[in-house]
């Protein structure tokens, strides 16, 4: 764990709030499946899942583009919406969460922590999705990327999450995998955290991201909860 803001003091933090793609749930198996797919409908070879798992965490165009960078857009388009239809069929069937989360989450539950999720994905792929995991009951707050008029990078699903965790935004802390997660968690003035376990791809520097925290594992946001707990 590296804490890169130090005057943030852990003690605050009433309310917890994860990225889905690439920070709670490891989906890239679920989305270059339904890549794939696509690719072969439209006669395109395939890609494995190291090719391109670093996109993941970027949607359904970026996983296109990642794919097959040098066709035209028009191309593209019709390419992504295959996937979103192969998607929607098998959203879900290899998705599991990362490794600690489980334990992370019981965590939060034990010591009456609420949490919950903001992500770009639609609503019509992350709650199908949470609902397999049997997260949807444990979650106060599930917001999608078309849950209000703006998606993150933008504060807006940012504090409508923190207004259903009833926190005040300055007590959530929100961990994220993508650039835009920080950005969205410093304009709402959240506690921001890198995932440094997500899709993070080589020509990322997270250290130029707005961030308070970085963890390598969520080991390490349990290490830090605990620390706050016996403090108070």
């Amino acid at each position: 764990m590296t804490i890169i803001n130090r005057h943030v003091n852990p003690l605050n933090i009433t309310g917890v709030l994860f990225d889905l793609d690439g920070t709670l749930v490891d989906t890239a198996p679920d989305l270059v499946n339904a890549l794939n797919l696509a690719l072969s409908e439209h006669g395109y070879p395939t890609k494995s899942l190291e090719q391109v798992r670093d996109a993941a965490s970027n949607g359904s165009l970026a996983l296109v583009n990642a794919a097959q960078p040098s066709l035209s857009d028009d191309e593209k388009a019709l390419i992504q919406q295959a996937l979103l239809t192969h998607y929607a069929r098998v959203n879900g069937d290899h998705a599991v969460l990362f490794d600690g989360i489980a334990r992370l989450l019981d965590y939060l539950e034990q010591y009456q922590i609420p949490f919950g999720v903001v992500t770009n994905k639609a609503a019509r792929f992350a709650r199908p999705l949470l609902a397999k995991l049997n997260l949807v009951s444990l979650m106060p707050a599930i917001i999608s990327g078309d849950s209000t008029y703006y998606s993150k990078p933008n504060a807006a699903p940012m504090l409508l999450a923190a207004q259903q965790l009833k926190c005040a935004p300055t007590s959530v802390l929100y961990i994220g995998d993508a650039r835009r997660d920080l950005e969205a968690a410093h304009s709402a003035n959240m506690l921001g955290a890198i995932a440094m376990w997500g899709y993070l791809a080589q020509t990322d520097d997270p250290t130029t991201w707005p961030q308070d925290f970085s963890f390598s594992g969520p080991e390490e946001i349990i290490a830090l909860l605990t620390r706050a707990n016996l403090n108070r």
